[in-house]
């Protein structure tokens, strides 16, 4: 999870020195980043390593993430 959730801003800030086809692609990698770390969280929260208020938290703002990033990225030109 640590991994993951590092790799989400780091690609993003490698990419954005780029052009915009290329930082799209840095995008991407932070999304998979994001649906990687979304699958640990409910791994986590299966195996009872986390309650279900801090899954719901924490999922929303995974997924507000990747709707803004998803955004944002829709705005770059090919």
């Amino acid at each position: 999870m640590d991994r993951s959730g590092v790799s989400m801003p780091s690609n993003i800030a490698e990419g954005s020195s780029r052009t915009n086809k290329s930082f799209r692609h840095f995008i991407d990698i932070a999304l998979g980043s994001s649906f990687e770390l979304q699958t640990q969280l409910l791994l986590a929260h299966h195996r009872k390593y986390v309650s279900n208020e801090a899954t719901e938290s924490l999922e929303y703002k995974i997924e507000e993430f990747q709707k803004m990033t998803m955004g944002f990225q829709n705005t770059l030109s090919e």
